[in-house]
This record gives C-alpha cells, structure tokens and sequence, in this order.
C-alpha cells in the first residue's frame, strides 16, 4: 500500500505547499447553545462535543440553524469530523464548510486527518478549541502547478478504500472461519431441528436434579504445586493445559509436559471444572494438569456429557452457583453435589440431553451469525461513508 500511495504521488509530480484554514473554508461558525432540557424530539441531527457517534447526541425539532452537509465540524477537544448530512450544532462545535460547495466528499475526508494530527493535543477542558482557532491552523495539502491537486486527492482516498474494504472483508472471512473452526460447525445455517428449539422455548419442561444424580465427581486426580513443575517436566513436545483457578485465560496458567503419572483425564473425557473459591467452571476435552488446591476442584465427567451438552449444564450450573456461594461460602464437593439444577426432560422426566445438544448447536449458528452480521455493517458503513 505504502508503495502503491508513493508511485501515485510520483505519478502527479506532487509538490507540497501550506494553506491556512481560513484561506480554504468561507464559512466558519460556532454552533449556539442549546441545553438538553430545552431540546423538542425531532428530525434534524444535531451535534455536540465528543467522538461518541462521531458527536451526534440527538435529533431535535427546534428551530435551530441548519449547517449543510459536505462539511467539517471541529468540537472543543479538538475532534474533526466530516458531516455528509444537514445537521445542527451546539456552542461547542466548529462548522468549515464552502458556500460554493467546491470540494468533493474525498477532499474533505483528506482534509479532515490533516487537522485533526495539526490540532491534537493541544485543545482540551482547560482549553477549548473555538471557531475563532479555524483560521490560523495551517495544513500542508497536495499541488500541481501551484494548484491544489485535487485528482490526487480523489484518487489517494479511493486507493485507501480499496484497501480498507479489502481489509475488512478479509478481517470477516477469518472471523467467521475461527468461530466455525472453534464451534466444529461447518456454516451457521439454522437446520430444521435448530429452528424447531429456537422456536419452541416456551413448551420445553424442566426439573430440578441434584447435580450429584446427572455428573460424577472424579476421583484420584492428580494436583501440583507449581514450585515443582520443573522438577516434573519431561519436554517440551505434548503439552497439556495447566490449570489454576484463575478466571482469566479459562483458568489455564501454562502448558506443560509433565510426568505421565500426575496427567489428569487421559482419554480425554469432556470434563466439568468447578473451582470452590471463585465458583469459575471451565469446560476442558483434553489432557490436564491441575494446580493444587487441596481438593478445591470439582473434576466432573458423564456418560453423556459432550462439547455441546457440556455447555449447556455449565450455565445451568452457573445461573445457581454464583447466586448461592461466595469465596466465605465456598462450592465444596459436599455443597455442589447437593446443589439442584434445572434442566429440560423428556417425556419420561429424564434428562433430554438431545435437546441440550441441539439448543448449544442453535445458539452457537445464532452468535455467528450476529457476528457476521456485524461486520457486514462495518463494511457497509464504510462504503456509505465513500459513497
């Protein structure tokens, strides 16, 4: 890219002169104040200081004056943005437009960056930037023949929306790969059954069940002082998963290869972590070393226990745990296994773990989804924003 804007500014035999503000914009004006108990609910936009939404606060229905849009407006912290749209603007806001209307939106948007890096840092609380600052502040802009060059201008910006968008879709595609990768799913296409959850939440039945009747506590696990680990280290090919009972990195601390004797679930099990201090639960389908805790750590496994069913018993876990225990109230084993979670059933009143599978599936493709739907906005939004 950087190579790319070179050739281009070689290409128009570009020189470099300074021009004040004042001698590019006509129209430099303050916006009037106007307090947020005397604004009427309506349709103009209208701006105020802050980078929130680019400074737009609300719309109003005063009768306030109307600056128009293919401008720049300037806040009191010094924060430049470009306004494609008709909009009003309080007290603390700078308007630089022209009457003429002589420059393009890439123009303005090129404009903007450059005071924006001329002014940053020096406006602030103590500070304001006002209208009367427009005029002083000097940019140095592109010419040809002592003109300023606003080919280039048009076609450096264009050349950055390229790139930007091609960032963008590029950002999408490994985003959405990662989740599919992470989740094991192939698309986030809702199939029938997925449809058929989402849909009928509200004629799901469920029971209470002690969780010592739906998981089983594992026994003779290994636990580690970690002063000791370098004592135990064995290599550094196959390293397992360390786990702490911090709530940070899913409680992993590091990875290791230790002796084979002090590794924990090695058929790699889906396997329950509960941590009686902090009440964090961490699902694992791997190997493990387990720091020592002195039998803080529920290890829970089933028959029926998946990535997905997993998932789905974690939160039935959660909602009660973390409302029931606190560090001075720990989940002991002896708590735990008598703690009652809620979970949805068949006809028979057993756990209907086909319907926890599928729900986790469902919400999985939903929160892919959003994502994806998301940044499809960012890349609309900055198209709009070139258009």
């Amino acid at each position: 890219m950087q190579k790319q804007l070179e050739q281009l500014e070689q290409d128009f035999s570009i020189e470099w002169q300074e021009y004040k503000i004042g001698n590019l914009f006509d129209i430099i004006k303050r916006g009037k104040r106007l307090k947020s108990t005397d604004r009427i609910l309506g349709a103009i936009p209208f701006i105020t200081a802050g980078v929130g939404e680019q400074g737009l606060s609300s719309y109003v229905g005063n009768d306030i004056e109307i600056f128009p849009a293919n401008s720049l407006t300037i806040d009191m912290f010094g924060s430049v943005f470009y306004r494609s749209f008709n909009y009003g603007a309080d007290d603390h806001v700078a308007v630089l437009a022209s009457s003429e209307q002589k420059y393009s939106k890439y123009v303005l948007l090129y404009i903007a960056p450059l005071i924006q890096k001329v002014i940053s840092g020096r406006f602030d609380y103590s500070r304001n930037f006002y209208a009367s600052d427009a005029p002083e502040i000097k940019i140095q802009l592109p010419t040809v023949n002592k003109e300023i060059a606003f080919d280039y201008i048009e076609k450096f910006v264009a050349t950055l929306e390229t790139e930007r968008l091609a960032t963008l879709e590029t950002e999408r595609l490994a985003t959405l790969e990662l989740y599919l990768q992470t989740t094991g799913l192939s698309s986030y296409t809702l199939d029938f059954n997925e449809k058929n959850v989402l849909e009928s939440l509200g004629g799901v039945v469920w029971k209470a069940f002690r969780m010592e009747d739906v998981l089983i506590w594992q026994k003779s696990i290994s636990e580690l002082n970690p002063l000791h680990l370098d004592s135990l280290t064995i290599s550094d090919e196959k390293k397992y998963p360390f786990y702490g009972q911090a709530t940070v990195n899913n409680g992993i601390i590091e990875y290791r290869h230790l002796k084979d004797d002090v590794l924990n679930n090695k058929l790699s099990k889906s396997t329950i972590l509960i941590h009686s201090n902090n009440q964090n639960t961490v699902y694992l389908d791997t190997p493990f070393y387990l720091k020592d805790g002195h039998g803080a750590t529920s290890v829970l496994q089933s028959d029926y226990l998946n990535k997905l069913t997993a998932q789905f018993f974690m939160g039935s876990i959660k909602k009660v745990i973390l409302q029931k225990y606190t560090y001075n109230s720990k989940a002991t084993k002896i708590e735990l296994k008598n703690t009652y979670i809620q979970l949805p059933v068949k006809s028979d009143g057993t756990p209907d773990y086909d319907y926890m599978s599928t729900f986790i599936s469902a919400m999985q493709k939903v929160v892919i989804k959003d994502v994806v739907d998301y940044l499809d906005k960012r890349i609309d939004k900055t198209k709009q924003l070139f258009v």
